[in-house]
């Protein structure tokens, strides 16, 4: 029996921090709760309520949840709307496909100021005739009724027919109590003989248990022991299978004494799978060669792309996008990555050998994917790359810098005389002048001429050029 404890409200308390004294709305549904109880008194600030898809057979134990706006029991045992006077503040009530076959118990609902919404879609109330008009003339503030809005003259129709409506209501409903008390008293005889028919076949292998033991064993013979075995358990397979098939093919009205007992059902075919498979234990994965080389798993069956550069080798891993990142076991070796997904191996040989130490492991936000950074241990180094503009700029400005540091000028931008040459040009101009034809001797080369005789050096005269 699955029982509402204190962890397990905490642990659908997550949004709230795990705090439950000021949780305001909880999901239980699809735990196979076969009570309703303890909420009352842990969360008094719940507004809204999950409990679909449980085994609950009764309302109790919500008086007090005075802030309770919906409660959900849809897929429930539920047989009476009862125990919700207390509820102050609801709103809403969903009992689809449950087992409400005592129509008058909505009138316990009276008092609920704020009720707008109530769905009792596949109950057998609901096939009751006039089962809508009563419960629109029950209740008043009711405005919505299994998903279909309550129109005003609706209303007022079903007002006016109540006091006929309502007798017809109690006989339906007299006889479906009858009817379930039948299917309850069949349930109750069919549980009976399945206790004694388990105690019988307890007795018959006690009986065997006791049997004295016999040439061979069990009374046969050493030589017929594998082919006898081999018969007793193809029987027992066979009627297990048949048993299985009886079960499902077997015609029940759908009460809540079946719908246990399916359940109960399928939970002991749960068992015995669970305690097959714990029998027949699969032998470990070998993960490497017999020479130790690692062998390429992948377990989850996940698509995943292994790339490298200079420096790192990439594992890109296609992990599924909602997968909480504790489900999830990395570990780098220098020839190996190996990771686990939900306990299942995915591991990869490596291409080069890497550094462990070094390596990351990142997820995306976005995709979900897992990038798996894992530096080489020998890493390759290369140059820089540049175009081939830049190459021929830079060739040019070290040929610029070796030849002169001086700013060039082109000498047809100069806006100014040059004046640095004239003295110069000035006197080759008076040497070639001074100079014989055909001579190429300069002013400066001819040997200097000896003064005559009659020669009077007279300091005021100017020496000639």
């Amino acid at each position: 029996m699955v029982r509402i404890t204190e962890d397990l409200v905490r642990k659908r308390a997550e949004h709230n921090e795990l705090q439950i004294s000021s949780l305001e709305e909880v999901s239980l549904h699809q735990q196979d709760i076969e009570r309703l109880e303890h909420l009352d008194k842990w969360c008094r600030e719940l507004k809204i309520l999950y409990l679909q898809s449980n085994l609950i057979p009764k309302i109790e134990n919500v008086s007090r949840l005075k802030k309770l706006e919906y409660l959900n029991l849809a897929l429930n045992n539920v047989e009476k709307v009862e125990n919700l006077e207390g509820c102050e503040s609801l709103r809403k009530l969903d009992l689809t496909v449950n087992f409400v076959g005592e129509l008058t118990s909505v009138e316990s609902l009276c008092n609920n100021y704020h009720f707008r919404e109530l769905y009792l879609t596949g109950n057998p109330c609901s096939d009751f005739e006039h089962y809508r008009e009563y419960v629109i003339g029950t209740l008043p503030q009711l405005q919505w009724l299994d998903g279909i809005q309550i129109e005003k003259s609706e209303r007022i129709q079903a007002v006016q027919n109540l006091p006929f409506i309502r007798g017809r209501i109690l006989e339906q409903q007299a006889a479906h109590l009858k009817k379930r008390a039948r299917e309850k008293a069949e349930a109750a005889a069919k549980q009976n003989g399945k206790a004694k028919e388990t105690d019988g076949v307890e007795g018959d292998e006690n009986e065997e248990s006791n049997k004295e033991n016999k040439p061979g064993f069990d009374g046969r013979w050493y030589t017929d022991i594998n082919e006898r075995d081999k018969k007793d358990v193809k029987k027992e397979e066979k009627s297990h299978e048949e048993k299985v098939d009886e079960f499902w093919n077997e015609k029940t009205a759908y009460t809540p004494e079946s719908r246990l007992e399916v359940h109960n059902h399928l939970q002991e075919l749960k068992t015995k799978e669970e305690k097959k498979d714990d029998v027949e234990q699969k032998a470990p994965r070998k993960l490497f060669a017999d020479d130790g080389r690692p062998y390429n798993i992948n377990e989850p069956k996940l698509d995943f792309s292994l790339t490298e550069d200079d420096q790192n080798v990439l594992l890109d891993l296609a992990i599924f996008k909602h997968l909480d990142t504790s489900s999830l076991e990395c570990d780098v070796q220098p020839t190996y990555v190996r990771l686990k997904v939900r306990g299942k191996i995915f591991q990869l040989e490596l291409p080069v050998e890497v550094n462990g130490d070094d390596s990351s492991a990142k997820r995306s936000q976005t995709t979900g994917h897992l990038l798996v950074s894992m530096p080489k241990v020998k890493q390759i180094i290369r140059p820089k790359t540049h175009n081939s503009n830049s190459k021929v700029n830079k060739a040019s400005d070290q040929k610029g810098k070796n030849d002169s540091n001086f700013l060039e000028v082109d000498a047809s931008a100069r806006k100014a005389v040059d004046v640095t040459s004239i003295v110069a040009d000035n006197e080759e101009k008076k040497m070639k002048a001074a100079a014989p034809f055909g001579s190429q001797m300069s002013r400066r080369d001819l040997p200097e001429r000896e003064n005559s005789a009659d020669f009077v050096d007279d300091p005021d005269v100017p020496p000639l050029l």
